[in-house]
């Protein structure tokens, strides 16, 4: 396997639900691996996710799990994803889902360098960044 860089986001016990939603965003294969798989079925944890990996059709690749015990949670906001293209159905399709559960830094629209971008933050407190390249 090549080497690649993918985001790994961190979540406060509701990582199932967030990766459950970007494969219905994004489509692709979702594999989840509980805490309790890994030796801590008697755990509270147990049914938290250790580890989800996402991968889509489009060679997108994004990780995640829920914060192990002991290790405390930290909020975003150093951090936003970026997608970018030149497909500007699907990336519309993209923002408007992720868009329609949390709040819109920025409008999807044109921008003084000619492309339309957007900011905003999904239902689960992650950070995107939209943007669809203009044909020259």
């Amino acid at each position: 396997m090549a080497s690649r860089l993918n985001p790994y986001l961190s979540f406060d016990g509701d990582a199932r639900q967030a990766m459950e939603f970007y494969k219905s965003v994004f489509g692709g294969s979702l594999q989840v691996s509980t805490f309790g798989e890994f030796g801590a079925a008697d755990a509270p944890q147990a049914d938290k996710i250790m580890h989800a990996l996402l991968e889509t059709d489009r060679g997108f690749t994004l990780m995640g799990s829920d914060t192990p015990p002991g290790v405390p949670f930290e909020s975003g906001g150093r951090l936003a994803i970026s997608l970018s293209g030149d497909d500007a159905g699907e990336l519309r399709s993209y923002w408007e889902k992720l868009s329609a559960s949390g709040s819109v830094a920025m409008a999807l629209e044109k921008q003084m360098w000619g492309d339309e971008f957007g900011m905003c933050v999904d239902g689960f407190g992650v950070s995107w960044m939209v943007n669809i390249a203009q044909s020259q």
